[in-house]
């Protein structure tokens, strides 16, 4: 029930803060798929989106995977996913330590030329800011 009701509040937080995303990687849970879903109706240009049964409970290994595997004329790749994983990934990208709880986004960047580049430069990305739907206004 809470990633029903909070899901479409942080896409629309997404879109005020320009981070929409062109593609988004997802698992193809249950639940993943109906949090894409609720999201999508509230960006402005539907995103494509590609279900990955590997992204069920992964890890870094299977995000590089998925992610890596991207075109380059993606400018803004959304991953949508589980913990512990999700959470797991973050600390081992950025070395920030988040919890990740339900509807949870963290947004981050990296500096390359290219989607396999930034996943195997083995440079840290930054965490620019964690989204919490409680911490927004409705």
């Amino acid at each position: 029930k809470r990633g029903r009701r909070d899901s479409p509040k942080i896409a629309k937080r997404l879109v005020e803060l320009g981070w929409q995303p062109s593609h988004v990687v997802s698992s193809d849970a249950t639940r993943t798929t109906e949090t894409i879903e609720l999201m999508a109706e509230h960006f402005p240009e539907k995103p494509s989106v590609e279900f990955i049964g590997a992204l069920y409970h992964a890890g870094l290994r299977e995000l590089e995977d998925a992610v890596n595997a991207q075109p380059d004329h993606f400018p803004t790749i959304l991953a949508l996913g589980h913990n512990p994983g999700w959470q797991d990934c973050i600390h081992r990208l950025t070395g920030e330590f988040e919890e990740m709880t339900t509807a949870n986004a963290a947004l981050m960047t990296i500096e390359a030329d290219s989607w396999a580049q930034a996943i195997t430069s083995h440079r840290k990305w930054t965490l620019v800011e964690m989204l919490r739907p409680r911490e927004l206004s409705d």
